[in-house]
């Protein structure tokens, strides 16, 4: 297999190099332009499509919430209502008393107690029901209110109820039945409702459960309405994982989708299981959002099932449009791309002919050709070839004279440098055979510093490139002294591959040996280079010596003159007709390179302590040359 690839591609390339230039132009214009599109398109198909899905979501979300608001305004009415029955103390001694009451209380007991109670559920037209049932069978049933007991014993919760100790127990339902049991037809019959019961105790005794229903239409409107929505549906799941939904919607009603309902069903166990609060499913190849948020209050959830159909095809039209655009934009610059050969190419094919006449010994006069670029390039060094040619055929002998007067010019420019080299090697090698050390020594420091001024390749060096080049400097000026200048650094290794302006150190060494010691003591004088890191990215380095020092008003001076810019050439005239010194010259140079190179926030200040030392501080970008190591 990866031989027959091979061949391919061999047999590809070889395809392609018979090809004309203009072809393998346009073949690659479209290449480079092909892959880049492809990559970006890609790129975004992805965002429009994670986009739409986000906003999909956050507005699912938004409704989830909204439709939560309303839940737990409806739940608090539940309890309120709940509450309050009970805190009727003529109803619960009613219902707890264990005697026959006579027709008289029980009117009374109707038209105040029991009134007031019938109020709160007036007064909130949402609750479908308010009822106490009593484990008594002393008392009568006062409809709608007062029922007893054994009417909700078979009830399929009457036995968890009990287990559950006084604490409230949320039970959703499809239908609300009629619990009288009469033959006339209820009209809340056949709708879903949620139920809150408790159950109701007389200091210790249990005396019967309070029931507060609503329908859930009132319950969760947004999610019961019957508002038909072909890209959603909002439903309610109880504690046991049991789905209550609207059946009279079209998106995952009755008959609707029976698979979809089934997937709800498990994805929700498996959101629950791990705590998660949004999750997508695919069904028969469509993909669902399944948004879950909890209800506390009524031990469920409210979940939000919403269908990305209609996103995936929003971000299919997106990618048909995107694509189409890409295609004709590709297929206009490959027309342009070919035309634009055509002519660009058009003086290369005259160049070609005119080459294969002067092959079979024929001279043209010249091309006529003229603009620039490579091809009037080629075609301007044609012409002078041709020429070259011409004069050489008819001026035999000035020929010659040129051939002699090159040669000249060679011999002169091997003058160079190199002689310089040799002649220090020369004279190092007999101080080494003299048996001087020292003149030895100084001339290889001399050669070094000789090669870096004069290897001028670039304005950029090495960190280390320019400690090297002081420690040879250093070197070489100690003939002259009595007392050796000691250089000091302390830079960390990754740092001397930090990018910096050639010869910016050496006028700052060369001031502190001119102005640091006036005078030879018996301390040992010092240079002492150190670099760090700024916390904001920058580089620090600084050079300082034990010298005299600066006084005060020198000092600020010097700083002065070295934050001069091109534009204070007033103020420098203004200390010359002053008489003032115009000392630092050289680090205004430096400074100034600096600036120019790096920006205003970089440059170099003076510090200084009059008989302790004098530092120079340069702040530098942080740029690493490319190919450096830590080997120095």
């Amino acid at each position: 297999m990866g031989r027959q690839i091979r061949n391919y591609f061999q047999s590809t390339a070889y395809w392609l190099g018979r090809r004309s230039m203009q072809s393998r132009l346009v073949a690659a214009y479209i290449f480079i332009l092909l892959f880049p599109s492809i990559v970006v398109s890609n790129y975004l198909f992805g965002e429009i499509r994670d986009s739409h899905i986000n906003d999909t979501l956050r507005q699912g979300q938004y409704l989830v919430e909204l439709e939560k608001v309303n839940i737990l305004n409806q739940i608090e009415a539940m309890e309120l209502a709940a509450q309050l029955t009970i805190l009727s103390a003529d109803l619960t001694s009613y219902v707890s008393a264990h005697k026959e009451f006579t027709t008289e209380e029980l009117l009374d007991l109707y038209r105040g107690p029991l009134n007031d109670v019938i109020n709160i559920q007036t007064n909130n037209p949402n609750i479908a029901h308010l009822r106490l049932f009593a484990d008594n069978d002393y008392i009568s049933e006062m409809w709608p209110i007062v029922f007893h007991e054994r009417r909700i014993q078979k009830e399929p919760w009457y036995s968890e109820l009990a287990e559950l100790d006084g604490k409230e127990l949320w039970v959703f339902k499809e239908e609300d039945a009629d619990i009288l049991h009469r033959n006339v037809a209820d009209v809340h019959n056949q709708l879903p409702k949620v139920s809150l019961m408790r159950v109701v105790r007389a200091g210790s005794e249990r005396i019967g459960v309070i029931q507060v229903e609503m329908l859930l239409k009132h319950f969760a409107p947004k999610a019961f309405a019957s508002l038909q929505d072909e890209g959603s549906q909002m439903m309610l799941a109880d504690s046991k994982g049991s789905i209550v939904l609207d059946e009279l919607q079209a998106f995952a009603g009755t008959g609707s989708n029976p698979k979809l309902r089934t997937a709800i069903k498990e994805e929700f166990a498996a959101m629950k299981e791990l705590g998660q609060q949004e999750i997508r499913f695919t069904v028969d190849d469509h993909p669902y959002l399944l948004i879950r948020t909890p209800v506390e209050q009524a031990e469920a959830d409210l979940l939000n099932v919403i269908s990305l159909e209609l996103v995936y095809e929003r971000v299919s039209n997106a990618q048909f449009r995107i694509m189409a655009v890409n295609v004709g934009l590709i297929g206009l610059l490959s027309i342009i791309t070919y035309m634009m050969n055509a002519i660009i190419l058009k003086n290369l094919r005259r160049l070609t002919e005119a080459m294969k006449k002067v092959r079979r010994g024929e001279t043209p006069a010249g091309l006529p050709l003229s603009g620039g670029g490579e091809i009037g390039e080629l075609a301007f060094h044609f012409n002078k070839m041709i020429q070259t040619i011409n004069e050489l055929i008819a001026q035999g002998v000035r020929k010659k004279a040129l051939t002699k007067e090159a040669e000249l010019r060679t011999l002169h420019s091997q003058i160079d440098s190199h002689f310089l080299y040799n002649t220090l090697e020369n004279i190092k090698m007999l101080a080494e055979i003299e048996n001087q050390r020292t003149i030895s020594d100084s001339l290889t420091s001399l050669g070094g510093m000789m090669r870096y001024n004069f290897k001028w390749s670039g304005e950029y060096v090495r960190l280390q490139d320019e400690i090297r080049h002081i420690q040879n400097y250093i070197d070489v000026m100690n003939i002259r002294f009595d007392e050796p200048i000691v250089l000091e650094w302390s830079i960390e290794p990754g740092l001397m591959e930090v990018e910096m302006l050639k010869m910016s150190l050496q006028p700052i060494v060369e001031n502190a040996l001119k102005h640091a010691w006036s005078e030879l003591g018996e301390e040992q004088r010092l240079i002492q280079i150190a670099a760090f890191e700024q916390a904001d990215g920058g580089i620090v380095i600084t050079l300082r010596d034990n010298g005299e020092g600066i006084a005060p008003e020198p000092l600020a001076l010097l700083n002065e003159r070295i934050q001069l810019e091109r534009a204070g050439e007033r103020l420098m005239d203004e200390y010359e007709r002053s008489g003032k010194p115009l000392f630092g010259i050289g680090l205004r140079n430096v400074h100034q390179r600096i600036r120019i190179y790096y920006g205003k926030p970089y440059g170099l200040q003076v510090r200084s302590e009059v008989g302790h030392f004098t530092e120079v501080i340069i702040t530098l970008p942080k740029v690493l040359i490319a190919g450096g190591g830590d080997d120095y």
